[in-house]
């Protein structure tokens, strides 16, 4: 991975995308706590609909775990930050609405650095809530991929494989997989097929 320079006397907005199981959470923990280590102010947020493994904390599925503020929508966000903070991270962002976009840009404005991390695309492969104009406004975007859990190519898709027709399903592995564009299905039933574990 190439290092990026991060800018100095300025905020500014990073962005971690991609399907489910792809490490975005997991990478947005390491990059806060390397702030924490270089002894800045950070807070973290996450919205209050983001309850699969724990309340007031945000939780990789490797199960790496930081405390974290949850909040009904993104103005709570500005209403609860700290005076003194540097740093402030945001997991979940696609379940925000497209208020998460103006208020992001406002800390960024201030000074602060602020890390956002979401699902790029729904289960149907379509851009995901306030995560395309995060993604237009951000300085650094990194598009993390898992492994297709059907073929084993790169997957940037996320395979929902319980029936239900709403765009918001919170689940894990019981209810999405990662896929591969071409493994990757939209309104039809999967046919069975091997796995690779």
């Amino acid at each position: 991975m190439a290092v990026q320079a991060l800018p100095r006397d300025i905020g500014w907005i990073e962005v971690v995308c991609g399907p489910m199981f792809s490490g975005k959470t997991e990478e947005l923990i390491r990059r806060l706590r390397r702030a924490a280590y270089a002894r800045q102010q950070v807070q973290i947020f996450k919205p209050k609909i983001d309850t699969r493994y724990a309340d007031i904390e945000i939780v990789s599925h490797n199960k790496e775990r930081l405390a974290a503020r949850p909040v009904g929508n993104a103005d709570e966000i500005l209403e609860q930050l700290d005076p003194r903070t540097a740093v402030v991270g945001v997991d979940e962002a696609q379940f925000f609405d497209h208020r998460v976009v103006p208020v992001c840009q406002q800390l960024a404005d201030r000074g602060l650095r602020v890390i956002v991390a979401g699902l790029d695309q729904d289960y149907r492969g379509l851009p995901f809530g306030p995560m395309p104009e995060l993604l237009a406004v951000a300085e650094f975007v990194t598009k993390a991929l898992a492994i297709c859990m059907v073929c084993g190519n790169p997957a940037g898709r996320s395979q929902r494989i319980v029936r239900d027709g709403g765009q918001v399903v919170l689940g894990a592995e019981e209810a999405y997989e990662a896929r591969c564009r071409r493994c990757h299905k939209v309104g039809e039933e999967p046919p069975q097929q091997p796995r690779l574990l």
